[in-house]
């Protein structure tokens, strides 16, 4: 600590008024808060492996002169044990979106787009963080590959599978762990492999992501980081957020590389999420079960719903290795698991196109309004004091739902003065659980009446919610099945507020 606080010292030129030390995670390394006493702040860092240390220096320093959102190095030791970096706050992601988390997996729109905002700078560190990057600075392999995929999955042999007790054949066990080694290394990437890419390394200063603890990255494929991110254990993500966050991934990365068919894309992400949850089981027994780490602990159960759930939707050719994991995740200590995630499959697509009439419709017949396209869906909020909203296409309004049997936050001090975009309204309603259940039977009818739509090629649609007010519970409403019908279908969609006076447009996707 002295030798931190002499480094100190000679950068700013006087000692640090205070000095406080950070909460120890994973990681062995110990990072302090040093503040003057103008209330400026820098973290300091105590390595215990000079390597590692080098390795996030050489990053950090290399992605700094490419712009790219990592904290900036002040200050190094002579032997790069200690060092000095801007401090970017106190508020991780993980911490942003803690009320998605522990409430199952239901993320307010301001959380979901903290989410979206990450990922789509992901390939920007990923791609052009690559560029002129010596790999050989990074710690503890400059490349991800067969020899490290191995050791990766004896970890979780030794660190998790057999503190299970669980009987297998070491032989037949190995001999998958190769074909599995091989499939994953069969591409050759020229993209930085951050490696520990999770909420918990993404700080959010001024509502923007930075990117903190890539000190293991390497050269390596980029469906690593996306496996790590999108199938964290805790996070709970539904699969219809999920989906959406990899849709704005790829849109990202495009930018900078082709991307392959979103088909070999899929299927490639696959084999990675399988690997990492291998991982990530490995790790959490050690720290966990070895190292007595409450939070590692808590990780398991849902680590191993997220194998349980893999197992029963992929098809991956590692027989031995298969059958072991199906047993492992029916041992009576993972059956009791609680899976709280709201509507975890999300809303299922159909496979047919839209666009193409059923053959079972029989002879067309057309009216004024058939065949002239595209579809533009308008989404109204209002308050049945004054009135439900007029349609203006002529074709005479559509759906009108009343959110009046739904609990009211209104009724309470705290939510008058919100509406039903604010997160506090959001959480009340969506913790009570009313208004799920309600737009549950709302998004079956809207969806089937939109595909018709398309089908017929019809030019116009509206949906209104009302409740006493227009204000909190048809807010949140009208909202979000704007919000899934333009994710789903892709057309333009309006919403009006009206009680708010707030308008917004979703362009139809190309």
């Amino acid at each position: 600590m002295h030798q931190l606080l002499e480094l100190y010292k000679q950068w700013r030129g006087e000692e640090p008024a205070v000095t406080q030390q950070l909460p120890v995670a994973g990681s062995n390394r110990i990072y302090y808060r040093m503040t003057d006493g103008e209330g400026e702040s820098v973290v300091g860092c105590i390595g215990t492996s000079r390597d590692e240390n080098h390795a996030f220096i050489y990053l950090a320093r290399h992605f700094s002169k490419r712009q790219l959102p990592v904290p900036q190095v002040l200050a190094v030791s002579e032997d790069e044990l200690r060092y000095l970096q801007t401090d970017l706050g106190t508020v991780s992601l993980f911490d942003a979106i803690r009320g998605g988390r522990e409430a199952g997996g239901r993320y307010t729109l301001k959380e979901q787009e903290l989410l979206k905002a990450t990922i789509r700078e992901l390939p920007n560190v990923q791609f052009r963080g690559a560029r002129e990057l010596d790999f050989s600075n990074c710690y503890p392999q400059p490349e991800f590959n067969i020899e490290g995929v191995l050791f990766d999955l004896n970890y979780f042999k030794y660190c998790f599978l057999k503190a299970t007790e669980l009987d297998f054949h070491e032989l037949k066990l190995e001999a998958d762990f190769r074909l599995l080694a091989k499939d994953l290394t069969a591409e050759r990437c020229d993209s930085f492999l951050y490696r520990d890419f999770q909420a918990r390394n993404v700080m959010l200063t001024d509502g923007k992501p930075f990117f903190i603890d890539f000190q293991g990255g390497r050269r390596g494929p980029f469906y690593y980081d996306l496996a790590s991110f999108l199938w964290q254990a805790s996070a709970r993500y539904p699969d219809k957020l999920r989906a959406e966050l990899l849709d704005d991934y790829y849109e990202a990365a495009q930018q900078f590389i082709e991307m392959p068919k979103r088909d070999i894309f899929a299927s490639r992400l696959q084999l990675f999420v399988f690997f990492r949850t291998l991982q990530v089981l490995g790790a959490y027994g050690f720290r966990g079960y070895f190292e007595r780490k409450q939070h590692f602990i808590d990780s398991i159960p849902p680590a191993i719903q997220n194998l349980r759930e893999l197992l029963q939707t992929a098809d991956f050719q590692y027989p031995y290795l298969i059958s072991l994991l199906r047993k492992l995740t029916e041992l009576p200590r993972f059956q009791r698991i609680e899976v709280t995630a709201a509507r975890s499959d999300g809303y299922k697509t159909t496979d047919n196109n839209p666009y193409k009439a059923h053959p079972k419709d029989g002879p067309a017949t057309f009216s004024k309004y058939d065949g002239k396209g595209p579809l533009v869906v308008k989404v109204f909020s209002f308050s049945y004091r004054k009135g439900i909203p007029e349609d203006e296409s002529g074709n005479g309004g559509g759906y009108v739902f009343d959110c009046r049997s739904t609990h009211n936050p209104g009724r309470y001090e705290p939510y008058k003065q919100l509406t039903g975009l604010d997160e506090p309204v959001i959480r009340f309603l969506e913790d009570d659980g009313e208004i799920l259940t309600f737009l549950e039977s709302v998004y079956k009818l809207a969806d089937a009446h939109v595909e018709r739509y398309i089908q017929r090629g019809f030019t116009s649609l509206m949906f209104s919610f009302g409740c006493t007010g227009g204000q909190h519970r048809s807010v949140y409403s009208a909202q979000h099945l704007a919000e899934h019908i333009h994710q789903k279908f892709g057309v333009e969609v309006r919403i009006c507020h009206r009680e708010q006076n707030i308008s917004q447009t979703l362009e139809a996707k190309q």
